[in-house]
């Protein structure tokens, strides 16, 4: 396993863990989906130079525009859900209550 890979899988993991672990904030839990993209972005963006491969790839730049729209939907949640609770801590949200 290269640095490479190695580094992809620490970014992908420590935000999956902190995903999991800081659960306190809904702006905390999209900037950790965010980073997992992220990763995840950058390891398909360089998985065509591992493989060395002379065309590339259209995967990561979908990978971007899904991500794109993830991020859109979970600030125009944090803003209605801030709006209507007052704040965007995640234990305010009752998920059986609508």
């Amino acid at each position: 396993m290269t640095l490479l890979h190695l580094s992809f899988y620490a970014a992908f993991t420590l935000s999956s863990l902190g995903l999991a672990f800081h659960r306190t904030h809904l702006i905390s839990a999209l900037l950790c989906l965010e980073s997992m993209m992220l990763s995840m972005y950058i390891a398909l963006s360089m998985w065509p130079i591992q493989a060395q491969t002379p065309a590339p790839t259209l995967l990561p730049i979908l990978m971007l525009t899904f991500s794109a729209c993830e991020a859109g939907t979970g600030l125009a949640l944090l803003v209605a859900s801030t709006r209507t609770h007052g704040s965007d801590h995640l234990h305010n949200f009752n998920l059986l209550q609508c």
